[in-house]
């Protein structure tokens, strides 16, 4: 498994401001944390999804392409932070 974050830098209240994910060896996202800039959380994995989040549809690109767009950093996650994050995004209402 692999595991990344990205941030990304906007100023739209409905779009996430981070985005942490698990990525199997072929690069499918696996499970998905969003989170907002006001704490909100949203996640997806399999047959779990709350407030419209989805698994990307396409491979994870790699991380020169993604950070070539000035408003994205993409930075390493381990499997413990991954997990964590997962975990209180679970326990978090979220009105979906």
């Amino acid at each position: 498994m692999r595991y990344s974050r990205l941030t990304w830098n906007h100023s739209s209240p409905t779009e996430p401001v981070e985005i942490l994910s698990e990525y199997d060896r072929d690069g499918w996202e696996r499970r998905k944390v969003e989170v907002f800039a006001d704490g909100s959380m949203r996640y997806a994995g399999a047959g779990e999804v709350t407030g419209g989040s989805e698994l990307s549809l396409i491979q994870c690109p790699p991380d020169d392409e993604v950070v070539s767009e000035p408003e994205f950093l993409v930075s390493v996650l381990t499997r413990a932070e991954f997990e964590l994050a997962w975990d209180q995004a679970r326990l978090v209402p979220t009105g979906a």
